[in-house]
């Protein structure tokens, strides 16, 4: 409730507006019943018809005014409850853009969609429902309650005898019904993931045909999120059934008394047909309070669900103190001694690694599998925090930069090429909004995009598809240098950003980016010799350590590692030539 109270405070005056609508239907529902009584007792049993008319119109009044609160209610509640899921959403995708990997891996892509979606859902279920009823049900229930008491006492002891059995049925009902609600939201999760992992690797299920094992897997997840929902709805639609019986044994009670007073005439019949009413409001106000109480469980766990991300400090944040940038007259970056863990892992997978990079110099990493060079990268724009040591660009440590400011510094090429669905130019623009038609055919000139791009129907207006399945790895690659190029950042990090590249392409585009990265760092992760054999150091690792820096023919010299990596890759002239 506390998740619900805190984003409820943000719409005051809604809140009194649905307060006044409240009144307003308690007034139509409770009223209508006393006028209606009055005209029998009054009015038709005496034949005052002058009477019955001013009843007749009072009624008219009542009426129209609940048609009013209504509609206002109805408004008030779909506004309130509308609004508070739009809030959560976007409070929820604000927090997870501050989020590092660390805290993805911990609740996972499949989950934090869930969170942001179906769970913003069940709150916003929750809500249209407490609104209405909230204040609604203990105004009619009192009110009710009251009237009926006032209209016979005797016929009133059987409804107090009956409410107690309801509220004792709706506390089992909701003990029981929040572990199946926890239950049915982690097994939704689950078939997100599912769902997503068949989507994204359709091609790879269905080279190894395994079609048949993927949908055993997703029915068997199915199956068990289809159990709870099927066991928390019997649930629910339990409790409408019983409630309409007892509400039918009190009547007939109700009746049954009701007939020997009537006999007696110590109730009139005007009176029973207002008596009647009210308990039909005081029982129907009753079940909707159930109705609240059946809803919480699920609303609850959804609550703790979004409350649980929104209360996850995110592991690399920004730093309190001033930030104070040093006066560099050229950039420079360095590795000092870094040391980094995983978190959660206990072995190193970055060892000591030093060294420095000025701009106007290209650096390569270069290394077996598995041997640090992408972590390595990644710490730059801090993806990750090193865990011992420290990185130091253009005089400050990047951990007292802010992230925005850190981040514009860098044009970031990754591994696996990432486009937007929009128009190319759309893409292009991601690190650059404001860039002119001029800066978009240059950037796509140098990265060998330009060609490709003029060749499409709409040129820079082309749209790209979902997960840019309309063009090709190669294409998308010098897309997203393109995109880079345009930002004009300190330093560009080369992400084995080649490897879809042939040869020509690969040479061509190395040569017009190095005229336009003069006043850069430029960083280059790659498994191709060729790729690097031009670069002014050239930095190998192997498990996490640096075995060996130095130009090319430096390494093939020194370093045992990168000539038998060149060896693999260059023939035996070019070998000798080098």
């Amino acid at each position: 409730m506390k998740l619900i109270l805190h984003y409820l405070k943000r719409y005051k005056k809604l809140l009194v507006l649905n307060m006044i609508s409240v009144f307003g239907f308690a007034l139509v529902e409770l009223g209508l019943p006393t006028i209606i009584a009055n005209m029998i007792d009054y009015g038709v049993a005496t034949q005052n018809q002058s009477y019955l008319y001013s009843m007749w119109f009072l009624a008219i009044i009542i009426s129209l005014l609940g048609v009013g609160g209504t509609i206002l209610l109805g408004y008030c509640c779909a506004k309130i409850s509308t609004s508070i899921t739009r809030d959560i959403r976007n409070d929820i995708f604000t927090k997870v853009q501050t989020f590092s990997p660390h805290e993805f891996n911990h609740f996972g892509i499949s989950s934090l969609i869930t969170r942001t979606n179906n769970d913003a859902f069940q709150i916003q279920m929750f809500i249209n429902v407490i609104l209405r009823t909230a204040l609604l049900t203990p105004v009619m229930v009192v009110v009710s309650f009251v009237m009926t008491l006032t209209t016979s006492l005797d016929l009133s002891l059987i409804i107090a005898a009956t409410l107690p059995v309801v509220v004792i049925g709706v506390i089992i009902v909701a003990k029981v019904s929040e572990p199946m609600s926890q239950k049915q939201q982690s097994s939704l999760d689950r078939l997100n993931r599912i769902t997503r992992e068949n989507l994204s690797g359709l091609k790879v299920i269905r080279a190894f045909g395994n079609d048949d094992y993927e949908q055993e897997r997703f029915n068997e997840t199915n199956n068990a999120f289809t159990k709870y929902t099927k066991n928390i709805f019997k649930l629910m639609t339990l409790t409408q059934p019983v409630f309409y019986l007892l509400m039918n044994i009190a009547t007939l009670l109700i009746f049954y008394v009701a007939s020997q007073m009537i006999d007696a005439q110590t109730l009139q019949v005007g009176k029973l047909v207002a008596f009647q009413d009210y308990l039909f409001h005081a029982m129907f106000s009753m079940m909707l309070f159930c109705s609240v109480f059946v809803m919480y469980p699920r609303a609850s766990v959804s609550a703790k669900r979004i409350q649980e991300v929104l209360k996850t400090t995110a592991h690399i944040h920004d730093e309190q103190n001033e930030f104070k940038p040093v006066d560099m007259q050229k950039h420079s970056l360095y590795f000092d001694h870094v040391t980094f863990v995983y978190p959660g892992s206990e072995e190193a997978v970055l060892k000591d690694i030093s060294f420095e990079a000025h701009e106007g110099e290209t650096v390569a990493f270069i290394g077996s599998t598995g041997s640090g060079k992408s972590t390595l990268i990644n710490l730059i724009p801090r993806f990750y925090d090193v865990s011992c040591g420290e990185i130091v660009l253009d005089g400050v440590n990047v951990k007292e930069y802010p992230m925005e400011t850190l981040r514009n510094k860098i044009g970031f090429i990754p591994q696996k090429a990432m486009l937007f669905t929009g128009t190319i130019a759309d893409n292009l623009k991601y690190g650059k909004e404001d860039a002119t038609k001029e800066e978009l055919i240059h950037a796509a000139k140098v990265s060998q995009s330009y060609d490709f791009i003029m060749e499409k129907e709409n040129n820079f207006d082309e749209m790209i598809t979902e997960s840019a399945t309309n063009v090709s790895g190669g294409q998308r690659q010098r897309l997203s240098i393109a995109r880079a190029l345009i930002k004009k950042p300190e330093i560009y990090i080369f992400d084995d950003s080649f490897s879809a590249l042939d040869f020509k392409t690969d040479a061509v585009l190395r040569k017009a980016l190095k005229e336009e990265t003069k006043q850069s760092i430029v960083l280059i992760v790659a498994q191709r010799i060729s790729t690097i054999m031009d670069a002014d150091r050239i930095i190998v690792l192997d498990e996490g350590r640096v075995i060996g820096q130095g130009t090319h023919r430096e390494l093939l010299q020194s370093c045992p590692i990168y000539h038998e990596i060149a060896s693999s890759q260059l023939s035996e002239e070019e070998l000798a030539y080098e």
